[in-house]
């Protein structure tokens, strides 16, 4: 009887870990997905660099003008999970990604998936970036090979087990990731709130600070941008539907906000924010504005 017991719990074992296995399993873009990107463009890639916020992470704390271009890593995510180490995502073929080809990362930037097959952890916002359009990938990875090489090795992230495991982020991934489809239903085809969509769900990836998160830092849906503690423990991410603070704001108003840091009470931006708004004034007027059409279009949540 105890031999069957533990060949039973033996077999068990084995079939969990197959289903673990085969669960976690990273998932990439099909080869007709890869096959089908566009030609890019450096120059539009420069503006989907702005846009997503490349830089924000991925170049030196504090750095401004030219050094905001060189994208050695190195900045520290703190989370509830540890500490993540931004990569060094600059074309240095050692520690950077200048060893990888333009499917490598696509890849990467929509599945979280790196080349030699490895789940990416997603503070990296590739739950978002899944939004992109296929050429903006490509005009990315065009203007990023523009881009000089910067030789630093960030190190690892400081995380603890079992968040260590990085097969397990599959496991998150089957419940956040596989959904690339549009976050509000905004009810009406009407282009410009269309791009605002897409800057803010996809590109911008707003909502990765803007939304609360539940025990295992997937993002509330239900509460889209209603405001969330701010990981490193300062203060709030604000609410930024037409019920939290910018409820008494225009269209304009947000506009003005991004392209130049000024609220309408003529408060400045800060914090991490600030990085956010320069990125947004190198965008075209036309995309301020439907970003601010698209944040006064969306269902609003009380409060702060």
């Amino acid at each position: 009887m105890i031999r069957k017991l533990a060949l039973i719990v033996i077999l068990a074992a084995i079939a969990g870990g197959l289903a673990f296995y085969l669960l976690t399993s990273p998932k990439t873009l099909s080869p007709e997905t890869l096959a089908a990107l566009p030609d890019g463009d450096a120059k539009r890639g420069e503006l989907v660099f702005w846009a997503g916020g490349c830089a924000s992470c991925h170049a030196a704390d504090d750095a401004q003008g030219d050094d905001k271009l060189k994208l050695g890593g190195g900045h520290v995510l703190a989370s509830d999970f540890g500490d993540f180490v931004v990569p060094n995502i600059s074309m240095d073929a050692d520690n950077g990604i200048g060893g990888w080809s333009r499917e490598d990362f696509a890849n990467a930037m929509q599945r979280g998936v790196a080349p030699d097959g490895s789940h990416l952890y997603p503070s990296f916002p590739y739950a978002s970036y899944a939004r992109m359009a296929p050429q903006d990938v490509s005009d990315l990875w065009a203007f990023m090979q523009t881009l000089p090489a910067v030789d630093n090795d960030p190190g690892p992230h400081r995380l603890g087990f079992p968040f260590s495991v990085r097969r397990g982020v599959g496991l998150w991934k089957l419940l956040y990731a596989g959904d690339d489809g549009p976050v509000v239903d905004l009810g009406a085809d009407d282009a410009v709130l269309a791009r605002g969509q897409y800057l803010v769900e996809g590109l911008g990836h707003c909502g990765e600070c803007h939304t609360p998160r539940d025990f295992a830092g997937g993002l509330k849906k239900g509460s889209w941008l209603a405001g969330a503690p701010n990981p490193d423990g300062r203060g709030r991410i604000p609410n930024i539907t037409p019920g939290g603070t910018i409820a008494d704001w225009s269209e304009s108003d947000i506009a003005y906000y991004l392209e130049s840091g000024f609220t309408p009470d003529f408060n400045s931006v800060g914090g991490s924010m600030a990085d956010v708004q320069e990125n947004m004034a190198k965008l075209p007027a036309s995309d301020r504005d439907a970003i601010a059409a698209y944040l006064k279009a969306i269902p609003a949540h009380q409060g702060q």
